[in-house]
């Protein structure tokens, strides 16, 4: 059998990069945001992938370190998540609680449920949820 060879490509050459101080810029966002959403330390460090919990720490106290291409991607879906809710609710307040009242969309869960599966596809799920809700842009 005879395989051709395979020419580089950039993955997304559509997309640009997000940059090393950007990256971090984000994880101070998401540090922030994860507070306003009221989680602990544990469904933290799951909705980041199982981060460790000395990195999480550090990461509190506002030591972010070198972030990778998983962890980038993961925090700009919560971004995103978290800006779909700032366009469905007009009060902050109720987009944050939102995420942990159990939905009939979701079963009788809630999203923080959903998202706690720890799977990237489950924040990109809900991401593409929140967007067809509020008839995406």
């Amino acid at each position: 059998m005879h395989f051709a060879t395979l020419q580089p490509i950039a993955a997304r050459p559509d997309r640009p990069t997000i940059t090393g101080e950007e990256a971090a810029a984000l994880a101070r966002a998401t540090v922030n945001l994860f507070r306003v959403w009221g989680l602990s330390d544990a469904e933290a460090r799951t909705l980041l992938g199982d981060m460790a919990p000395r990195t999480w720490a550090r990461w509190k106290a506002g030591d972010i370190g070198r972030i990778d291409r998983d962890l980038r991607a993961r925090m700009a879906i919560l971004m995103g998540i978290h800006k779909a809710l700032r366009y469905l609710f007009t009060d902050p307040a109720r987009g944050y609680g939102w995420i942990r009242k159990p939905s009939a969309a979701f079963g009788g869960r809630s999203a923080l449920d959903i998202m706690l599966r720890g799977e990237i596809t489950d924040l990109i799920d809900l991401r593409a949820y929140l967007d067809a809700e509020r008839g995406a842009w």
